[in-house]
């Protein structure tokens, strides 16, 4: 089924009615940098950094990429993790969904919020609409293992996987589009995500010690100088 905009049931409308949850700006996204608490776990993005991403960006290392060989997702991880009890990926769709998650135990099942890719508003009455979307890696596993991850341990790998700062839900045909893209091959078609989005993946790249290349690092430099002031995210 497509996923677009839908009615949320009464009783749903209700709840997020009461839970006051509304977007200011239905055609922006914004990064969360609030914890979002669900039965006591946190999943958060963390604090953002003191550095402009145009100034982390320059301590990145620039080299070509290496070879793809070896690569599976499994040299990363094998499924979603658990946190407090909870798969990782509803975790994550609830932190995006916010305060308009509707929970089943775990499982989102009804909600809204800004898809980042794209700039839709999406609003969610049934489970199987939320299953639709995707989890992404900001910095797609692929690129990462051609940029680095490949020389450094199963166990640092793991946690570029699962870490939250790289990780967002998202509409799946637009991550059907991007795929194992980089920045200089693939930006979002929201405009007014791109900014966070370069960062995000300057802000991963930096943490793990992963490179980018000349044409990545042109493409992230073209977008940062519309917004010079873009700050980086949990590191």
């Amino acid at each position: 089924m497509k996923l677009r905009k839908r009615r949320i049931v009464a009783v749903v409308l209700a709840f997020v009615a009461v839970l006051g949850w509304v977007f200011a700006n239905p055609a922006s996204y914004e990064t969360i940098l609030t914890k979002m608490e669900n039965d006591g776990a946190e999943v958060s993005l963390g604090e953002t950094g003191e550095k402009l991403a145009t100034a982390v960006l320059e301590e990145l290392e620039v080299k070509g990429r290496a070879p793809k060989t070896g690569y599976s997702r499994e040299e990363f991880y094998n499924g979603w993790p658990m946190v407090d009890g909870c798969s990782l990926r509803q975790r994550i769709l609830k932190r995006e969904f916010g305060e308009s998650a509707v929970l089943e135990e775990c499982t989102v099942v009804a909600g809204e919020f800004d898809e980042p890719y794209t700039g839709e508003h999406m609003v969610f009455s049934l489970k199987e609409e939320v299953s639709e979307l995707e989890i992404d890696h900001v910095v797609a596993l692929s690129d990462a293992w051609q940029k680095g991850a490949q020389y450094l341990t199963k166990e640092v790998r793991y946690e570029i996987a699962t870490d939250p700062l790289n990780l967002i839900a998202v509409d799946g045909p637009a991550n059907s589009q991007k795929s194992d893209s980089d920045a200089a091959s693939w930006l979002p078609p929201n405009k007014k995500f791109r900014c966070q989005y370069v960062a995000r993946q300057i802000s991963v790249k930096y943490k793990y010690g992963l490179w980018v290349t000349e044409a990545e690092k042109a493409a992230m430099h073209e977008v940062l100088e519309t917004c010079p002031n873009e700050k980086t995210v949990g590191i």
